[in-house]
């Protein structure tokens, strides 16, 4: 048994979605969240960019002594070395192979669709990871740069004309390649996934990779016996690098519960890393 909390950490709001998902599938375990709010969103940043920010992130959550990192961004996963993650001192995951699984399960005509931010989609980690697997099936992605900004800001209801207007025109062309499979590839867009499932329609499975990589975690920590013993209140505790208030708001918002006394906002200056203040390990 190990009562140390699980990690995990987004460029903001969207990594509450595997948060969520992970507080229903592990309900007595302890978990830490981080948002870089301050400098979200990571999609249309640099891939150094990324990663100096990845590595600050991951330093944060190692120094509350977590029992695992998971990278709630498909941004993060998309670009993280696999050399770097194996090198971690505790279990790393990421969002894309999980997801992808539950995407080749899912499909049935092989047409599936990628939406993800820029950054994610130009490193074609989605695709690459699919077409491994079934070189046979096809894949149609699309960058949905503004989906973050929106949800980030609140345009977070299923009837709201601003983000279904966007919604419209970025799923549009993926509606005309008729894919049965939808790849929510950043943690952000479930939170909208109402709307999306409304303009791709009922026939069109929509994959929550937040969901995918709670499931991978509960089965390792599972496997390896490092699941919590038993704890009267597990605790869940948020950390912010920008504004407690506004997260606190749309995360209330979206978690259904006041968490506004668990939120943080700390300064991660402190975790860059020693060897390099600008560069970082990568």
């Amino acid at each position: 048994m190990d009562n140390r909390p699980i990690g995990v950490f987004d460029s903001g709001l969207g990594g509450l979605t595997a948060f969520r998902e992970l507080r229903k599938a592990l309900p007595g375990e302890n978990i830490l969240y981080f948002g870089d709010t301050g400098r979200v969103p990571y999609g249309t940043k640099t891939r150094s960019t990324i990663l100096k920010y990845a590595d600050q992130d991951i330093r944060f959550l190692l120094s509350h002594n977590v029992k695992m990192v998971i990278a709630a961004c498909g941004t993060v996963s998309a670009n993280l070395p696999q050399n770097f993650a194996e090198a971690l001192p505790v279990p790393f995951a990421g969002v894309i192979r999980h997801t992808v699984r539950a995407a080749c399960a899912a499909t049935k005509n092989g047409k599936i669709g990628v939406i993800a931010t820029p950054a994610t989609v130009k490193s074609g980690a989605f695709e690459k990871e699919i077409l491994a697997e079934h070189p046979e099936f096809q894949v149609f992605s699309n960058p949905c740069a503004l989906f973050v900004p929106l949800v980030e800001s609140g345009f977070i209801q299923p009837d709201n004309p601003v983000t279904r207007l966007v919604a419209q025109q970025y799923l549009e062309p993926l509606v005309q390649a008729g894919v049965d499979t939808l790849i929510l590839g950043c943690t952000h867009y479930p939170i909208i996934a109402q709307t999306l499932q409304q303009i791709m329609g009922q026939s069109v499975t929509l994959i929550n990779s937040g969901k995918e990589t709670a499931a991978y975690a509960k089965g390792y920590l599972e496997r390896h016996k490092m699941l919590a013993g038993a704890q009267e209140l597990p605790y869940s505790k948020f950390f912010v690098s920008d504004s407690v208030e506004g997260f606190s708001e749309i995360a209330g918002i979206f978690l259904g519960s006041d968490i506004h006394h668990d939120v943080q906002r700390i300064d991660l200056e402190e975790f860059q890393t020693n060897q390099n203040k600008t560069e970082g390990p990568f």
